[in-house]
């Protein structure tokens, strides 16, 4: 049984890298919910389709489309002051948005490694710069997608970039999402030392077939080159219907709690969301520490001085 997401007529929600896949799955059961969605996209144009779409399938769907680019700080800076400065409250951030696995190393604007750049550090200057406006309305939310990838992820301190040792496209992968997972718990334990009224959420899709697992391969190839996202698998899989629900559930149920990570219930991969364990690697608190402090230096964000009256 599908997951129904609750009523969230008056609620805004940004949902990032939401023109395919998960995020456009996303925003559209969240639009047909009454809620108010801004699609964060790198290529309006693709946004401005995605947004045709969603129309089509909910008539009176209330979304929007603005420019992001997480893999360019001051695209980051940009969007989160226009959604700052636009006079409208903002509910909850969706940090969907991501890259897997180029075929080479490659840098964003700012000179990070690509995966970590967009999967980790761009999501987490947007939360920081969102923070301010998201705790202005009752019962904020940020949910944070992560990959059961994660899992054999390892943060590497002392070479985040992936600058001083042989560049593995999967291991950068898992690492930025080990990292994305570190910063859901790590948001999670800030808003309850600082009593904020904010709830902070993980989620994985398991295995979902969407065009993630080719994008990023598809970086520099040839238009006659390019891979066709997969269709069938030769291990269990499941369409965005399903694998979106665990970040929907985050988002959006009355039962999500603090800090917890969601994922599909049948080996990771699959099946209805559940509450997902959480693998040894993200548990450490000193290193979520040192990583979110890293982050801060690397992005030149930090944490709102006080809530907002």
């Amino acid at each position: 049984m599908h997951f129904q997401v609750p009523q969230q007529v008056g609620r805004r929600f940004v949902v990032t890298g939401a023109n395919s896949g998960t995020g456009k799955e996303t925003a559209k059961r969240l639009a047909a919910a009454g809620a108010d969605v801004l699609l964060a996209v790198r290529t309006v144009g693709k946004g401005e389709d995605a947004a045709a779409e969603i129309r089509d399938a909910v008539p009176g769907a209330r979304i929007e489309v603005r420019r992001l680019d997480l893999a360019d700080l001051a695209s980051v800076r940009e969007f989160a002051h226009g959604v700052a400065t636009d006079g409208r409250p903002l509910h909850a951030l969706v940090n969907n948005a991501g890259v897997m696995v180029p075929p080479r190393r490659t840098a964003t604007t700012d000179g990070f490694e690509l995966q970590f750049g967009t999967n980790f550090l761009g999501p987490f200057a947007l939360t920081n710069l969102l923070l301010p406006t998201l705790l202005a309305s009752p019962g904020s939310r940020v949910a944070t997608m992560s990959s059961v990838a994660a899992n054999f992820g390892r943060i590497d301190l002392a070479d985040l970039q992936w600058t001083s040792r042989r560049y593995s496209a999967a291991r950068a992968y898992a690492q930025s999402k080990l990292a994305d997972l570190m910063l859901g718990r790590w948001l999670a334990a800030i808003a309850v030392g600082r009593g904020w009224d904010l709830l902070s959420t993980i989620a994985h899709p398991g295995y979902t077939r969407t065009n993630l697992q080719t994008a990023g391969r598809n970086l520099g190839r040839s238009a006659e080159a390019q891979l066709a996202p997969a269709s069938r698998t030769f291990i269990p899989s499941q369409g965005v219907e399903t694998g979106a629900e665990p970040l929907l559930f985050a988002v959006t149920s009355p039962e999500a709690q603090q800090g917890a990570y969601y994922g599909p219930d049948r080996w990771a991969l699959v099946g209805p969301t559940h509450r997902a364990g959480f693998p040894r690697s993200s548990r450490s608190q000193e290193k979520a520490r040192l990583l979110w402090s890293e982050a801060q230096r690397l992005t030149g964000t930090g944490l709102p001085a006080a809530r907002p009256a």
